[in-house]
This record gives C-alpha cells, structure tokens and sequence, in this order.
C-alpha cells in the first residue's frame, strides 16, 4: 500500500505532518493563509512517480477541482505532482492564480496516488490538508514593557517601540511618510503617542493603520498583504494551442488568464505541428493584458519531415555513392 507523508510551508508558518494513509482514511493538517498567497504544499511518497492533488470547497464542484485551474474539474485529470528520486514532491499553490477567483473560506487538498475525485476515493489511498483563505487583514497590540504601568505613573515616560511584521516578508515600512526598513522590522526609542504605519510592497496593496505607542511598551503590528493582480487575454491562430504561465498549465487557446500577479510574466505557447514560443508579458493590476500569438509551422523536411529537402536528400546521396562504386570497379577492371 502506497504511504504519503506531506507538509505545508508558508512563510515562517512551518506545519509538518508524518501521515500513514489508510485506504478510506482522513486525516487533516490545517494552515492559515491569505487569499492571494502562496502555499506550498511538500511531502513524501513511498511508492510511485506521481501524486494527484485536487481541491474541494465553498462554491466549488462537489467532486472537486484541480488546483491550477478551478474551472477544471478532478475527474477530468487531478494535478498531477512529480515524486523525485528521494520520494519528495513539491507544489507551489497560488491562491491568487487559479485559474479564477477563490472566496474567503475552508478548503480541503486532497492527496491520492492515483487519478481520483471525490467520488472515486475508494480506489486510491489519500489524505487531506485543510487551508483557511481569508481577506488580507492588519493587526495592532500593545504589550505591556517590564516596568508596568503602575511604575509608569511613578516614573517619567519611557520611550515606546514597535515590533512590525507583514505576509509575506520583505514590505516596505513607511511610519508618518518617514521610510524606516522592511519587514521584520523592530523600531525603538518611540516617543508615546500615535503614528501613520503603512506597509507596501511590490505587487501587493498598500495597507496603513494608526498604531498607538505606550511608555515603556511595544506595540506588536502584523500585516497580511493581498496581490494586485490583472488579467491576460491569449487568442492563437491556429487555436487549441497549450498555455503555461511561469511553468503552470493555463489552459488551452484562446483563453483569459486571471488573476495573475501584477509584473512580469512568462507564457510558453505550443501546439503539435508548430514552433513552439515563449513570450514575455507584463500584467498590470485591475486591467486585462491581450495577446495574439501568430503560430509558424514547422518546416516540412527539417527535423524528419517528408517535404523536397528530406525527399531529395537521402535519394542523392546513395546516388553518388553507387556512381562513386562503379567508377572505382570500373577503373580497376581496366587495370
């Protein structure tokens, strides 16, 4: 009997989970995320190549969706994820690049060593893990510094801090328009009173919240940052071309790509019988990119094909080979 064992990662939320799966048996590990984040979903499996994840949840199909694409259902071809030589496998969930809109909610993965939907557990071992998704949010707490505030009365004011952190990692930390770092970020020496804290990042909304700063405390500030995302419109011709977006399947042409980070992007564009492309492509946030790919043929001939290069060529080339033959036996015959 195949076993997964599987773990979750985000950002410095680590959740590892040593699973043995039993045929017909759940048991689930959860992870709290933002939407529009990316979870990464890792494991083990002890026995094939492949593992199949799909996804159940608010407003999706009862028997379940692929991950890349919710528009997709699981019967019709579960993600599929390669097991390295080490049995490990990795997948990289873009909550914000499914293929559509994702609502705030309680979503389960499902885990199977084989193709499977929910109606056809029965002939697959699996496992579940559930992810919570909601709205990106900005907290702000004061905890309470070492002299207390009965001392605080007694002695003149301390000065304050600011311990300041963000989802993911690396925002931009601006306190009343003044830049101070990235995030993690402790700030000290704060007089009492209260500031503008605005974190941003590239790609992400800009969140600010008035935090309040205590003599003698630090005020404890997380911020969970959404993506800007857009939209990208791909028409082919021919059509019926295969879409992949940063190395995730997107669908078949013409096809509207959506929620997609705000930036740069790759699309991989191929079609048998054509020259495969790979085209660069900016997404700007609440706007719809749209791109017509023109595919080229490949040339009959070139790589085995039956046009007049290939045709010719095998024929000529035994034709002088045989009339180089008969020369050399006709020269000897003379001799």
């Amino acid at each position: 009997m195949q076993r997964i064992v599987q773990s979750l990662t985000r950002g410095a939320i680590v959740l590892v989970a040593f699973l043995a799966l039993f045929s017909g048996a759940v048991v689930a590990a959860q992870i709290q995320a933002s939407m529009g984040s990316v979870v990464t979903l890792s494991g083990y499996s002890y026995s094939g190549d492949t593992v199949y994840l799909f996804l159940t949840g608010p407003n999706l199909p009862p028997s379940g969706v692929t991950l890349d694409n919710i528009y997709r259902s699981a019967d019709q071809g579960a993600t599929q994820v390669q097991v390295d030589s080490d049995g490990h496998w990795t997948y990289k969930w873009n909550t914000g690049s499914a293929g559509g809109k994702l609502d705030a909610g309680v979503y389960t993965v499902w885990v199977t060593d084989g193709p499977a939907d929910l109606s056809h557990l029965s002939a697959v071992d699996y496992n579940t893990i559930s992810v919570v998704l909601s709205v990106p949010t900005i907290t702000a707490g004061i905890s309470t510094g070492s002299g207390g505030a009965s001392q605080a009365v007694q002695q003149p004011q301390q000065p304050g801090s600011m311990d300041l952190s963000s989802i993911p990692d690396g925002a931009s930390v601006t306190v009343d328009t003044e830049y101070k770092g990235t995030t993690p970020l402790t700030l000290s020496g704060l007089d009492p009173g209260t500031y503008n804290v605005t974190f941003s990042k590239f790609g992400y909304e800009r969140l600010s919240t008035p935090v309040s700063v205590q003599s003698g405390s630090a005020s404890e500030v997380n911020a969970t940052l959404v993506m800007l995302a857009g939209s990208l419109f791909v028409n082919t011709t021919p059509a019926g071309a295969r879409l992949v977006i940063d190395n995730t399947p997107a669908g078949i042409s013409p096809a509207t790509l959506t929620n997609l980070q705000q930036g740069n992007h790759t699309l991989n564009v191929t079609m048998d019988g054509f020259v495969p492309q790979l085209i660069p492509v900016q997404i700007v946030a609440g706007q719809t990119t749209g791109i017509d790919v023109n595919l080229a043929a490949v040339p009959a001939g070139i790589f085995g094909g039956t046009g007049t290069k290939a045709a010719g060529l095998l024929p000529a080339t035994v034709l002088g080979f045989v009339v180089i033959v008969l020369l050399v036996a006709w020269r000897r015959s003379g001799k």
